[in-house]
């Protein structure tokens, strides 16, 4: 095979000194990371809850029930990553278990670290030239983000090396030579690695269908061979990039994984049309205009006021492409760049140290080291020796992002620390404390389930089959749905509950508390203070009666229940998270009433059964201002009550004869409702 200069010049370039400057920078913060942890854990630790769960399926794994999370429990995919884990489980298998697993998960992390330096280098060299490029491999190893990630116990590393690699082996496609017959074999392996990868990247992150699209397009548009079957294999890189979500339906008949039901805004049943929108854009300039420079989240790893020089980095990249005569790497290499933007789609990317974004890195690192080829070369317009601004501004860039190691790797050990303290504890006390039969509700599933070595109740629903929903709907949605689970399933329910409490929000259904472990000083952690509880299910279901009396019902419409929401056709209208409440109060006959409901309404439609007579409504609600609502049937008043403000109560509103099943709606002439139940009966005689 006759290589292009490219193509035959990495591997010579690739000597042992050049080795030597990569493994070298890489072995220390590895050792420097490890090594801080071991100061305060005494052993390996995660600094992140979620690495346990990852630790937890690979467990799964080696144990032969994949994607269940214990034994015994339904298929569910909350791992996110279905490659980490599955490269993790033959070490559980031969004796790395408990905390031990980090070693291995640490190797493959720091190996991975080394290896994107190199990979980014390899993919800067063609646009920006040798020193820009040993500068862009500088800067990944400078880069305090990627070096927090790697010891993690996360795939976030693992993951941004092959994004990087994806974007490298795309650009090199595209700019391939002409190949004779004879090199079809080498052909052949090139087409098969760049599939590959189209299947293997999703299937560490979703994120990373963007190399599966990378793929497509270079298969798409240069197809060897040439023609319709070549570009058969574009369209198999798009099938594969929908790995994950097949994974999905197979084994759970959803299209969407729990962690998508959870935590993507589309999807999320208070984040439709504007309100969507709205959240996107604010997650994006948040991104641009705050965590790019270097402000509040992200001060710990990058400078202050770097956004505008961090884009005009990509602006250098494009630059560049044209000079350079290398387009499509360019075009490779701002994709990866703005695939930083696609966590923007998330509830919240400012979890876990920003993590969902440091895999995309790479190509602002490119960027830079552009921007100093390009600022190099307008120096050399002036004077050829100030050529020499390219590697002095690529080690100016690399020493404003060395400065923060010590300060991450000191957060390393810190948080490694506190999720020990916290996390960690309360899984072994629930191991010897808590019966072999307990069923945990948790809300950080980690740690917790892979110590503890009890069956968990995941209210937040990543691990937990079909909770996740709830979660994303409220408490209220949640106490309602506990309330169906006892008497559909009451063996599911959890036994004991380990949780913050302000993030539980659901009071009522948390009993005694037994233990709780307070940890002040680590911000690593959802709350300072996470307790066990024992479950307390005896509220549940105390709200179905109403306090008003009345004869038989012909219809019920419990509000925040989703299944009954669902049957009745209720219209969410302009509810926005937040807005659910699980309410206690004693009722006017004496008894203690739990009610989950909807907050800050100023409309409610749906669709209730009432028969053909005459019948009347009952209405738990509770009136911001004292207010005439108004009840409307299918469009029409038909009636009317008085609310007064306050606490909770029930009012009734008279419906006359007319369809068995109508629309309803009410609306208060002054401030909001917050609503609970419905009930209606018939009134044959009137």
């Amino acid at each position: 095979m006759t290589a292009t200069p490219r193509e035959g010049s990495w591997s010579r370039r690739v000597s042992s000194p050049e080795t030597l400057l990569v493994a070298l920078p890489t072995f220390l913060i590895a050792t420097v990371a490890i090594r801080g942890i071991y100061a305060k854990v005494w052993h390996a630790g995660a600094t992140l809850d979620d690495a346990y769960i990852h630790f937890q399926y690979a467990r799964a794994i080696a144990e032969l029930h994949p994607f269940r999370y214990q034994a015994g429990e339904p298929l569910t995919t909350g791992g996110t990553s279905v490659l980490w884990p599955l490269l993790l489980a033959p070490f559980y298998a031969v004796g790395f278990r408990g905390s031990a697993i980090l070693w291995p998960a640490w190797a493959m992390a720091f190996t991975c670290l080394g290896l994107l330096a190199r990979e980014v280098r390899l993919l800067t060299r063609p646009l920006a030239g040798p020193a820009a490029s040993a500068g862009a491999a500088a800067m990944v190893l400078a880069f305090s983000g990627l070096s927090w990630s790697a010891a993690s116990g996360m795939e976030v590393v693992p993951f941004a090396w092959l994004l990087a690699r994806g974007a490298r082996r795309c650009s090199e496609w595209m700019e391939q030579e002409p190949l004779l017959p004879r090199d079809s074999r080498a052909i052949s392996a090139r087409r098969l690695e760049l599939l590959g990868l189209a299947a293997i990247v999703p299937l560490f992150r979703p994120e990373g269908v963007l190399v599966s699209l990378m793929v497509a397009v270079a298969l798409g548009v240069r197809p060897r061979p040439a023609g319709s079957r070549g570009r058969l294999l574009a369209l198999l890189a798009l099938v594969e990039a929908s790995l994950p979500i097949l994974i999905s339906f197979c084994l759970t008949g959803q299209l969407r994984s729990n962690t998508a039901v959870a935590k993507l805004l589309p999807g999320n049943p208070y984040m439709t049309g504007e309100a969507l929108f709205a959240a996107v854009a604010t997650n994006v300039r948040i991104l641009l205009g705050t965590l790019l420079d270097g402000r509040l989240w992200s001060a710990e790893f990058l400078p202050r006021g770097g956004a505008a020089i961090a884009l005009a980095g990509l602006v250098a990249v494009a630059v560049r492409g044209w000079q350079a005569r290398t387009p499509w790497r360019a075009s490779f290499v701002i994709a990866l760049g703005l695939g930083m933007t696609i966590p923007c789609a998330y509830v919240s990317f400012l979890w876990n140290r920003l993590r969902y974004l440091w895999p995309f890195a790479s190509g602002w690192l490119v960027g830079l080291a552009c921007l100093s080829r390009v600022m190099g070369d307008a120096a050399a317009r002036v004077r050829a020796r100030w050529r020499l601004a390219t590697p002095l501004l690529c080690g100016a860039f690399a020493g404003a992002l060395v400065v923060h190691q010590g300060w991450a790797l000191e957060d390393v050990a810190d948080s490694a620390n506190g999720i020990n303290r916290q996390h960690v504890t309360l899984g072994l006390w629930a191991r010897d404390h808590l019966p072999a039969r307990a069923r945990i509700g948790v809300n950080d599933t980690g740690a917790i389930a892979y110590f503890s070595d009890r069956h968990t109740f995941d209210v937040v629903g990543l691990t937990t089959a079909d909770e996740a929903r709830y979660w994303v709907a409220g408490p209220a949605s949640r106490f309602e749905h506990y309330e169906r689970m006892r008497r559909a399933r009451p063996d599911a329910l959890p036994t004991h509950f380990i949780v913050y409490p302000e993030w539980m929000a659901c009071d009522a259904v948390l009993g005694q508390t037994l233990f709780e472990v307070t940890v002040p000083d680590a911000t690593i952690l959802g709350g300072a203070t996470m307790r066990v509880y024992e479950a307390d299910y005896t509220k549940l279901g105390s709200g179905d009666e109403p306090w008003t009396a009345m004869g038989p019902r012909v219809d019920t419409l419990d509000v925040a229940d989703l299944e009954s929401e669902a049957e009745h056709h209720y219209e969410l209208g302009d509810a926005r998270d937040g807005e659910e409440d699980v309410h206690v109060a004693s009722a006017p006959d004496g008894r203690t009433v739990a009610d989950g409901g909807r907050a800050s309404r100023r409309v409610e439609r749906f669709r209730a059964r009432t028969g053909e007579t005459p019948s009347r409504g009952i209405v738990r609600l509770a009136a911001s201002l004292p207010t005439k609502v108004l009840v409307l049937s299918d469009g029409g008043v038909v009636g009317s009550f008085e609310a007064d403000a306050g606490d909770w109560e029930e009012d009734s509103f008279d419906l006359p004869a007319g369809p068995a099943t109508r629309n309803l709606e009410l609306r208060p002439e002054n401030g909001v409702l917050a609503t609970y139940h419905y009930w209606f009966e018939s009134l044959p005689g009137r």
